[in-house]
């Protein structure tokens, strides 16, 4: 049985925020419900924008929902016309009024999730996971990362027999709760 301790979870008021900021009372299990819709929504609607994360905030008449992306122009589209569109279907899976905030990630190759998307859509078009994670590693460290480290599983490089490697730059002190940006990132398997 593993120990493992969630890095979001053990971070929560000291380095990360939380996803979603809003009070429930009677009605809580109902907005994680509706959360967990919504996001699904989001980021399958918008697949190729590069999504890093969702933040959802309420109040008693009002949703707010930010999505940080690599790439606003895909969200927002030709004279805001994709996020209007976008801002309509969310208000018929709430019901409520809707407000949807755009905000741009400067430096995605500093994002653990974008960085790990990056790395699966290249194992998808079949190109060498070692070059797929080395070039990850050296646009992340080039940005001005002090570590990065990578771990790829599955039937690497098309062999029968599934394994798991490891590669590493720089230091990632996991104990000190201020040095580490982790995201945890399901890779799709062949």
């Amino acid at each position: 049985m593993g120990q493992k301790t969630h890095p979001i979870g053990f971070r929560l008021g000291i380095n990360k925020p939380w996803i979603s900021n809003w009070y429930g009372g009677k009605k809580y299990s109902d907005y994680v419900a509706e959360d967990i819709i919504l996001r699904k929504y989001i980021n399958q609607r918008l697949s190729n924008a590069g999504i890093s994360s969702i933040s959802i905030d309420r109040t008693s008449k009002k949703l707010t929902i930010t999505i940080n992306t690599s790439r606003p122009g895909i969200v927002i589209g030709k004279g805001g016309k994709d996020v209007d569109q976008l801002r309509e279907e969310i208000k018929q899976l709430s019901e409520i009024e809707t407000q949807v905030n755009v905000s741009e990630i400067k430096r995605p190759e500093m994002d653990p999730k974008l960085v790990g998307e990056n790395i699966a859509q290249q194992l998808i078009k079949k190109i060498s996971y070692r070059r797929a994670v080395k070039k990850a590693i050296q646009a992340t460290m080039r940005m001005g990362a002090e570590g990065i480290r990578i771990n790829v599983a599955g039937r690497l490089g098309g062999v029968e027999i599934a394994r798991s490697e490891k590669f590493s730059d720089g230091s990632v002190p996991l104990h000190t709760l201020r040095a580490v940006s982790y995201t945890h990132l399901t890779l799709p398997t062949n």
